[in-house]
């Protein structure tokens, strides 16, 4: 989400010395990532334990399991302690939810220790900022957490570079604590626990396992349950099923997070004219639906089990395919042509697929029935992606 973000950045933040409101514009990137980095040394000072990276732990787990990234945003953190994005469709929590010392408590508490009477921190306006803003705690590899080592902290820089400044939180041999600058890559956050402080950008999208979760007529996934609606009872049909992905390669720097992709089928579903009337009034219609891949998932199989045409009929010679790895930026439009047959003779049904400008393109084109047909449960390789389909009778 690129929404405007109202932060009070602390300048010289280790020795606090003043404090300023500025109004960051999602235009102005060095002002962008100045937030991010004063939020990143905000939290790497105000005394987290093991309590709040469990706290952590669990947020993005609960986002994870509804098919987001392993974040952790903001909003949640002051509004909701603990709670993934979208958790709130499931529960109504609110107060410290179970925590003794949720993280926003120590983030108040920091701040209000800085404070001066000369140049007092206008605590509440901050803290308000961060939870309208779409700043968020990003754990990649959070699945390798030991339960007890502390992370380091780092932001997202603004460019693809490949390494960063973090503030690691160490314990010292007296008990005491101190922050030491590291240098930050992806084997790092492999290894041991790194926060990314970003900004979110998938929040907004409605995820197969969110799908799953709200509606239980699309079943459980996975396995052998295809995920379809219930209403379903026709014999004698095909349909086309995405069974299963692969993703190659992350498209986004490893501090942004993982790949949001986005999946849009046009096909001529359920198309039967027996006319030529019939055939003028046909519209193609475009199924939908969105995935992240977090980016320890690159190289596994993902089983998928989606339908993306319900009625594939005999007349139906192809359909299209769009998958595209959201970067946001003015909606555009593919313009592609569907084929269908009437009397023997074929003929195109236009349609027009959106996306964004700067949408980085996995694999667009047409999907014949005859390649379906002979490929059936074979995994083939579409760029940067590999996608298994199969044509069920129904």
């Amino acid at each position: 989400m690129r929404e405007r973000i109202f932060l009070m950045l602390i300048s010289g933040f280790f020795a606090l010395t003043a404090c300023e409101t500025v109004d960051v514009d999602p235009e102005d990137e060095a002002g962008a990532q100045l937030a991010l980095r004063e939020v990143a040394q905000l939290l790497s000072e105000v005394g987290i334990g093991r309590e709040q990276v469990g706290e952590v732990f669990d947020a993005v787990a609960a986002s994870a399991e509804h098919g987001f990234d392993e974040e952790y945003m903001m909003r949640d953190i002051i509004s909701s302690p603990g709670s993934g994005v979208r958790s709130d469709v499931f529960t109504t929590k609110s107060g410290n939810n179970g925590y003794d010392r949720p993280l926003r408590d120590l983030l108040r508490e920091g701040l209000e220790a800085k404070a001066t009477k000369a140049d007092a921190v206008d605590v509440d306006a901050y803290l308000d900022a961060l939870e309208s803003s779409d700043i968020q705690i990003y754990w990649p590899y959070s699945e390798n957490w030991d339960g007890v080592t502390l992370p380091v902290i780092t932001f997202d820089p603004g460019d693809d570079s490949e390494a960063n400044v973090g503030y690691g939180l160490v314990v010292n041999a007296d008990g005491s604590r101190s922050v030491q600058e590291v240098l930050v890559d992806e084997e790092l956050a492999q290894e041991r626990p790194v926060w990314v402080v970003n900004r979110n950008d998938d929040c907004g999208l409605t995820t197969l396992e969110m799908r799953r979760l709200t509606d239980p007529g699309w079943g459980e996934g996975g396995g052998e349950i295809i995920v379809r609606p219930t209403a379903i009872e026709k014999t004698g049909h095909r349909m086309l099923v995405l069974r299963s992905i692969t993703l190659n390669r992350n498209y986004d720097p490893w501090y942004a997070g993982g790949s949001e992709l986005q999946f849009k089928v046009g096909s001529a579903d359920g198309y039967k004219a027996s006319t030529e009337a019939e055939l003028k009034l046909y519209k193609p219609t475009i199924t939908d639906f969105d995935m992240v891949i977090r980016r320890y998932q690159r190289g596994d199989k993902l089983v998928v089990n989606s339908i993306l045409v319900s009625d594939w009929t005999d007349q139906i010679e192809n359909c299209v395919l769009l998958i595209t790895e959201d970067d946001g930026g003015t909606q555009t439009t593919w313009k592609c042509s569907i084929v269908a047959k009437y009397e023997s003779k074929s003929y195109g049904l236009d349609v027009e697929i959106p996306y964004h400008e700067k949408d980085d393109i996995v694999w667009r084109g047409q999907l014949s029935r005859s390649y379906l047909e002979a490929n059936s449960l074979r995994t083939g390789r579409f760029g940067e992606i590999s996608l298994t389909f199969e044509l069920v009778e129904y």
